[in-house]
């Protein structure tokens, strides 16, 4: 196989890699996003709220498009509350 063959096969296993590993990472970023969606913080403990915190300010921080697309990883729908 010529080289510039061996590099392209390469470079597609490559990116088949990294395809499974965002499909994986949007499937956790989905469940996240949907499991901090569910949680009433003045329920829970103060440890419990700081890390829902972190998660939830991690999953706010992602572009739209990107969290649709975890959520939809994961056949989740988050419903928006009303608007103040």
């Amino acid at each position: 196989m010529p080289q510039k063959d061996q590099e392209i096969a390469l470079l597609r296993t490559e990116l088949e890699m990294l395809m499974r590993e965002r499909q994986s990472l949007l499937r956790v970023v989905g469940a996240s996003a949907a499991l901090i969606a569910s949680l009433d913080s003045k329920r829970l403990p103060v440890g419990a709220v700081e890390a829902a915190d972190m998660v939830a300010t991690a999953v706010n921080g992602l572009p739209e498009e990107t969290l649709q697309d975890a959520l939809n990883a994961v056949h989740a729908e988050i419903e928006e509350g009303p608007v103040a």
